[in-house]
């Protein structure tokens, strides 16, 4: 006789499938996908640059000598513009971080590579 083996979930919660089937990212609940503090993260990396930007243009229009000052406070913000354009982005990376927690929990108990 010829015995069909049960197929079983290798991960807790995982749902049961056949050998050699690899879930896309948007099914399982180990997707970062699907995590907040993921999708904040990268928010928060895209908006360091208006950081930056505010940096670039506060600088710019502050003029050192020559009579160029066109802000009475551009050095003010710019400095305020590099600060946050230095420090979200660590941020963002540290919310990412948390977001995957799940996914590199999963690649542990699965031995994944990807």
């Amino acid at each position: 006789m010829n015995e069909k083996k049960k197929p079983v979930g290798i991960y807790e919660g995982e749902p049961i499938h056949l050998d050699g089937y690899v879930p896309s990212s948007w099914d399982f609940h180990h997707s970062s996908l699907l995590r907040g503090a993921a999708w904040i993260g990268m928010g928060l990396i895209l908006s360091s640059m208006a950081g930056f930007g505010a940096a670039i243009w506060g600088f710019a229009t502050y003029g050192y000598g020559g009579g160029l000052q066109t802000q009475e406070h551009g050095d003010v913000i710019g400095l305020i513009g590099l600060i946050i354009g230095l420090v979200v982005p660590f941020a963002g990376c540290a919310s990412i971080y948390i977001g995957r927690a799940r996914y590199r929990k999963y690649k542990e108990a699965t031995g994944r590579v990807h």
